[in-house]
């Protein structure tokens, strides 16, 4: 017994000694966790230069788009056949991917050997003769009545139109093998984004932001970069970890100088670095007494399946015992160990650099995705990592170590190169498809010139109807006269009340206008208008509405002052003069009693009666739309049209009296309130509404009414997307067909989405955020689908309000005999004011649509206040003469 336990004493002393006096003389080839950190920044600082347009050509990390946009989302189906072309034979493949419920592949293969005649000929003979194969395989499998998709793994580059030539295929992707990889195990697992060789030779891809690919057009998406990181390090910039054996090693290669980085780690090289370390040793007489067989010396006779032979758990001792003696060496024991234990040291560098190179592309993808914490999946071939018992564990714990803020896990590809075709071939063309039927949907909202210039002339004719006393009762486009007859002429001055009404908020300012300078002061206080007051008496809204002036006159010290008064009354109202407006509905959720029908200024003058604490000249009842355009008006006397692109969309212009049926008279210019929004509710655009329109119109609380307002304001803007959304999922092109509760939901897709999904500054990232927000689990593709959706809504938009504009100036100048007019248009609302796109688009609208125009657009700054302040004053300019006659 005691025999025993000397003997254990024994070897494990001898194991430690070689263990030592291998680790002294192999001193430079084990890595620190700082050096390992060091190679992971250097590698990341190569990717960055491998995917700028600049420094690209002189990158060692070549950083090679690979034109894949897309991983598989599970929804992939259908006959594909794959070629994996390399080698002395070939592979013919028909890959069956089908969903029915759960994901499977089947494959069903033939190998065609490829004659040395054929390797050593030129591209076209090896076509012919790959051409030639293909189709005994699909005669074979019964294929040649079929158009299928084709992959192909080349690992040479050659021309590739021969195939399509010979037989109806369609080649829809030439696939990297490390591509292969990583596409076979996403479709296993979603979050699959890197995958990684480790074999013969050592690649690795990844998916990387389109926006961060100078060398590629777009930036929108992501696309599989193919690293080539095999040739890290040839630039220098590994000189310091590289050993004397490296670089004998590489003078020794075909390729010297290159590959510095894949010479360190794979399976073509690890044999050899053990070879010659194994010589080294010897002939320093630290193994084998100092001899050495001529089998050692001999380049290539130790190779990668020895070193994983060596290192294999229990028989690892005895196997190197007998690859040695197989070299004609004598090991004693000690020589075993010190043997194994170099194994051991040269394929844990090799795992560690991989390690290293791993983590730098793990920590872009998480910064690319802006995470604290990154889940991901990395697909993994190569005989290598498959073969050698100890590589995957030792990688996979230095991977976790180096980046401890990402939870990785490592799935084995099951045939990668080939299937790996036949899933690249699959999503290219899923992609295709779904390409063609979302470009089908978004081509309903593009807008031709031609029917442009067919909604301005509608337009047009509609503007004329409701000018005329005849056809006014029928035209949808209403013309309202405002009795605003006059624009601001820099002489207004003194002090006056604003009211402003339209939602649950009433305010009253005090603006002050002093003359010739053009200088506006305000003042002003708001108000809550309670539901119950909302909802309750006429009598009881206005009583509230004059015990806020009251409050606001007694805050500002003007309780007995003497004020003219303009009251915005952002409601649908009918006026006869400029001081009297009969309401004609109620909107945005008053419905207070004995109002409709009656003038709104009466029953103001009668509550302030009531009250009998002071008195007001109430001289104007203004349109927000009419306050917006003598907003600019006053800052610039060529303003005559104000427009409206907010939640509603109006446009108002002045008009000539004589155009005007509808009053009395015929000198001078009236501001007409257009109220365009009816515009089309006769039918006259139907052949431009889609079915998305149709059911916005249809779940409206006005179906029928309103409709171009409906194709053009804030207000619907975001439902019309919501609508296409939900058809888009429901055929599968979006959110993996999965339509969530919160998408369903009536007005959940507000139009401020659309403004900050089309923002240039947004990047995709975010844009999945705001569609997270609203329940949508959406990929990368889906965001990009998304917001192109939003832009083709938001430009027909901005192109139907452009349309529209174009037949009013057109008109003005037509009117006013001119061959070239020049007037400004002053805009109010969040569309304009908000959205990335809409002005821009609005105003190329507009100048190609009426080039004999020049349009000028000024933005209106608080038209409702300052606006029937400013009507105010011109109307008591122009009584003042009248008053006098």
């Amino acid at each position: 017994m005691f025999a025993v336990h000397l003997m254990a004493f024994y070897f494990t002393k001898l194991k430690e000694d070689q263990i030592k006096k291998v680790d002294r003389f192999l001193y430079h080839m084990r890595l620190s966790d700082e050096t390992l950190l060091d190679i992971m920044a250097r590698f990341r600082g190569e990717m960055e230069r491998g995917l700028a347009k600049d420094t690209n050509p002189t990158a060692s990390v070549k950083m090679l788009p690979t034109f894949v946009r897309a991983i598989p989302d599970g929804s992939e189906n259908g006959e594909f056949l794959s070629l994996d072309l390399g080698g002395s034979k070939f592979r013919v493949l028909k890959v069956q991917v089908s969903e029915e419920g759960k994901q499977q592949v089947q494959m069903e293969s033939q190998f065609y050997p490829t004659p040395n005649e054929i390797i050593r000929g030129n591209g076209s003979e090896l076509f012919e003769y790959v051409a030639d194969c293909l189709a005994d395989f699909m005669q074979t499998k019964d294929l040649k009545h079929k158009k299928l998709p084709l992959g192909l793994t080349f690992s040479f580059p050659c021309r590739q139109t021969k195939l399509e030539e010979d037989m109806d295929v369609d080649i829809l992707a030439l696939v990297n093998d490390t591509v292969g990889t990583m596409m076979t195990c996403a479709y296993d697992d979603p979050y699959c984004e890197v995958g990684v060789i480790i074999g013969t030779g050592t690649n690795a891809c990844y998916m990387e932001d389109m926006s961060n690919i100078d060398l590629v057009e777009g930036d929108e998406g992501r696309m599989c970069i193919n690293t080539e990181w095999g040739a890290f390090g040839d630039d220098g910039s590994l000189e310091d970890i590289r050993t004397e054996f490296d670089r004998e090693l590489d003078l020794g290669s075909l390729n010297p100088g290159k590959q510095l980085f894949e010479k360190m780690i794979s399976g073509l090289y690890m044999g050899e670095l053990v070879r010659l370390i194994l010589l080294k040793m010897a002939k320093a007489g630290l193994l084998f007494g100092g001899e050495k067989s001529s089998a050692l010396h001999i380049k290539g006779k130790i190779e990668t399946r020895h070193v994983a032979a060596m290192e294999k758990y229990k028989e690892g001792l005895a196997n190197t015992r007998e690859i040695l003696v197989d070299l004609g060496l004598e090991p004693s024991e000690a020589d075993c160990i010190a043997v194994q234990h170099v194994c051991t040291v040269v394929s844990f560098r090799s795992a560690n650099l991989c390690a290293a190179a791993l983590a730098a592309i793990l920590t872009r993808l998480r910064e690319n995705k802006k995470l604290a914490r990154l889940r991901t999946t990395v697909g993994m071939d190569g005989t290598l990592y498959k073969i050698h018992p100890q590589y995957p564990k030792r990688l996979h714990k230095v991977v976790r170590k180096l980046v401890p803020n990402c939870d990785v896990r490592f799935l084995l590809s099951e045939s990668g190169s080939t299937k790996g075709a036949a899933m690249v071939t699959a999503v290219a063309s899923r992609v295709q498809a779904q390409r063609k039927r979302i470009d089908q949907v978004l081509a309903l909202f593009q807008l031709t010139r031609e029917q442009l210039v067919d909604v301005q002339g509608k337009m047009r004719a509609e503007l004329e109807y409701g000018l005329k006393r005849k056809t006014h009762p029928l035209a949808t486009v209403k013309m309202l006269p405002t009795y605003v007859c006059g624009m601001p002429d820099g002489t207004e001055k003194g002090k006056f009340l604003a009211l402003d009404l339209g939602g649950t908020n009433f305010r009253v300012l005090l603006v002050k206008i002093r003359s010739g300078r053009r200088s506006v002061r305000m003042y002003n206080k708001i108000f809550a208008i309670p539901l119950e007051i909302m909802q309750g008496t006429g009598e009881e809204l206005f009583d509230h509405i004059v015990q806020c002036i009251a409050d606001f006159l007694d805050y500002m010290g003007l309780k007995g002052a003497q004020l003219p008064l303009g009251f915005t009354f952002s409601f649908p109202c009918r006026q006869t003069s400029i001081d009297k407006g009969t309401l004609i509905g109620w909107t945005k959720g008053f419905k207070a009693t004995d109002c409709e029908g009656e003038d709104v200024v009466d029953m103001l003058r009668e509550a302030i009666k009531r009250r009998n604490e002071f008195d007001l000249d109430i001289v104007a009842i203004v349109n927000d739309t009419v306050g917006t355009l003598m907003t600019c008006g006053y800052e610039d006397p060529n303003c005559e049209i104000g427009l409206i692109a907010g939640t509603g969309s109006n446009m108002c212009y002045m008009e000539e009296m004589r155009n005007i049926e509808l009053v009395e008279g015929d000198e001078g210019k009236m501001c007409i309130n257009t109220e365009w929004g009816g515009f089309g509710d006769n039918g006259c655009i139907d052949d431009i509404r889609t079915q998305y329109d149709t059911e916005v119109d249809e779940g409206s609380l006005n179906p029928g009414k309103q409709r171009y307002e409906k194709m053009t304001s804030g207000m619907y803007l975001g439902e019309i997307v919501r609508q296409i959304l939900i058809d888009l999922t429901k055929q599968g092109l979006l959110f993996r067909g999965q339509i969530s509760e919160r998408l369903r939901t009536r007005g959940i897709f507000e139009t401020k989405f659309l403004s900050q999904i089309e923002s240039d500054r947004l990047a995709l990232l975010q844009v999945r955020r705001i569609l997270q927000q609203l329940g949508l689990d959406s990929t990368c593709e889906d965001s990009i689908v998304v917001k192109e959706v939003c832009g083709a809504v938001s430009r027909r938009a901005a192109q139907l309000c452009g349309a529209g504009l174009a037949a009013v100036v057109e008109k003005r100048r037509e009117d006013q005999g001119l061959e070239h007019l020049r007037i400004t248009v002053g805009v109010d609302g969040t569309l304009y004011k908000l959205h990335p796109h809409f002005s821009r688009i609005l105003q190329e609208t507009v100048k190609e649509l009426a080039p004999r125009c020049d349009v000028a657009f000024i933005l209106s700054e608080d038209g409702s206040g300052k606006g029937a302040a400013l009507i105010t004053a011109v109307a008591k300019r122009l009584q003042q003469p009248w008053n006098e006659n």
